[in-house]
């Protein structure tokens, strides 16, 4: 697995393949993927060394933002592995049933992915921890006096697990990933024009370099945010028989709302809110979605990161605060500057 990707060839999908797009997008080898290298170098080692021992890797927990790769990553460790990979979700994992029927199909070697893991109810986790540290699956037949416990002995498997809210996740299931817990980092816009020009390449499409830079300096650093604005760029110039220029990539982009920052209507939306209902802030998120029409938790996950990230609003005690930034942006003026 090289540190950095090396020069590759990927393959162009055809026209009848098109249907799972994301899934044609996703990276098959460790060279294909672009980014995280501090990650990929880590994973190297763990894999290299457990592969050595001929043992199953120890488990390990993947966190970030949604779009960074966590799922990809998952799949090229199996790939890596030469192993099946079974998925599942913590909200599918709704009774102990569940879990049990999940964990006592897999076979010796297998990586069991979990996106969502934060999503688990404690019941479920607590029935987790012996089969992450020991391999024992406790099952309770019954109810009453007469419950008893039955103890099924698992194969040896690897547990991945991904997750946008580690912080939801309880500190005993956190500690029992000990193979590492990994944050994925936002990219850098040169490593989001590599992968537009890389999915450009399998979609079969001819873009210029301006063109892949424009939809990477309006990705919010974001891979899949930057595959979905490739897509539509692409169905943009289509209609329009137009090549894939910064031009095309201007016009397609404005009628999505997305501005040369990246910012949404919506984004734009609670900017405005905030300077002109509340004079620049400070002011509360709850005010803020009431204003909005729109709930805390969309605001507080979706939109407010990014604000946050290119330094458009600050998080004071009092509330949220529009900054000089922001307002340059908008094309108005902060009071601030008086």
């Amino acid at each position: 697995m090289p540190d950095e990707p090396a020069s590759f060839e990927p393959e162009t999908i055809a026209p009848e393949d098109n249907s799972f797009l994301d899934t044609a997008l996703r990276p098959s080898k460790w060279d294909e993927y672009i980014g995280q290298k501090n990650i990929k170098d880590n994973l190297h080692i763990l894999l290299q060394a457990a592969e050595e021992r001929k043992h199953p890797p120890e488990h390990i927990l993947f966190y970030g933002p949604p779009g960074l790769g966590k799922t990809t990553l998952a799949h090229l460790i199996a790939k890596e592995l030469g192993a099946q990979i079974k998925i599942t979700s913590g909200p599918a994992i709704e009774k102990v049933g569940d879990l049990a029927s999940v964990l006592t199909n897999l076979s010796a070697g297998d990586i069991l992915f979990i996106d969502e893991i934060h999503r688990l109810n404690k019941a479920i986790e607590e029935v987790l921890y012996p089969a992450m540290e020991s391999g024992k699956l406790d099952i309770i037949i019954g109810k009453g006096p007469s419950a008893r416990t039955i103890q099924l002995d698992l194969p040896p498997f690897t547990l991945i697990a991904a997750t946008t809210r580690v912080a939801l996740l309880s500190s005993p299931l956190r500690s029992r990933f000990s193979g590492g817990v990994f944050r994925l980092e936002f990219y850098s816009q040169n490593e989001i024009e590599r992968i537009v020009k890389r999915s450009a390449k399998i979609l079969g499409i001819e873009i210029g370099d301006d063109g892949a830079e424009e939809i990477a300096k309006r990705s919010r650093f974001t891979p899949r945010t930057a595959n979905y604005f490739l897509k539509r760029c692409r169905d943009y110039a289509q209609v329009k028989k137009q090549k894939l220029d910064k031009k095309t990539v201007d016009e397609a982009l404005a009628m999505l709302g997305v501005d040369a920052m990246g910012l949404t209507h919506e984004d734009r939306s609670i900017l405005k809110i905030i300077i002109e209902k509340f004079n620049g802030g400070p002011v509360g998120i709850n005010t803020i979605a009431a204003a909005a029409s729109e709930e805390e938790a969309t605001i507080e996950e979706v939109h407010e990161p990014y604000l946050l990230q290119v330094g458009f609003i600050d998080r004071t005690p009092r509330g949220r605060v529009v900054t000089e930034a922001g307002y340059r942006h908008l094309g108005m003026t902060s009071p601030n500057l008086f």
